[in-house]
């Protein structure tokens, strides 16, 4: 862990406003930007951040450096964040059979590298939200399918089908775009 986050954490969890606003200020951007892959657009998303940066302070003081990273122990907070968030607002049209489109080509070197970061991110936000969890559990953040089963409540196999159902409909999307 930065010894930066070791002393803001010690200060915040004494009640020094200065150093929760940093802590805060320093993780920000990445916190936001994983909220965005989870909510289905930019307002869901700000609600996501929200619950989640609560949640991050509430629980500030079960952080164990110990047992990782100040950033990997955060982010698994966001993201539990976003699961409930999910879970709250339209959990049961998350894991829906959603017909895909016969087309699956291959999305092209050249196609990725016109897109940006910003691009991308809307085009996953267009995903169901089943897809849209699982893919960014799997892929992004790292969960294995037994975790993400776990965390999600369906069953490793589900979660290998919404993974291979999201890759399809990303392929399809990206060439739609290109």
């Amino acid at each position: 862990m930065r010894s930066e986050d070791t002393h803001l954490i010690q200060k915040s969890l004494k009640g020094n406003k200065a150093a929760i606003k940093k802590l805060y200020e320093s993780h920000e951007r990445y916190w936001f930007s994983l909220c965005l892959r989870y909510g289905r657009n930019r307002a869901e998303a700000q609600d996501i951040f929200q619950e989640g940066v609560a949640r991050v302070f509430q629980m500030l003081k079960k952080y164990d450096a110990a047992k990782g990273s100040f950033p990997g122990w955060s982010n698994k907070v966001m993201v539990n964040a976003a699961l409930q968030y999910l879970k709250k607002t339209h959990w049961q049209q998350s894991f829906e059979d959603l017909a895909i489109m016969e087309n699956e080509g291959e999305v092209t070197e050249d196609a990725l590298g016109k897109i940006t970061t910003k691009e991308l991110i809307e085009v996953v936000q267009q995903l169901p939200s089943g897809y849209r969890m699982v893919f960014n559990m799997y892929e992004i953040e790292g969960y294995s399918h037994k975790e993400i089963a776990e965390a999600l409540g369906i069953s490793v196999g589900t979660s290998k089908s919404q993974l291979s159902k999201a890759k399809k409909a990303l392929q399809q999307k990206l060439n739609i775009l290109f």
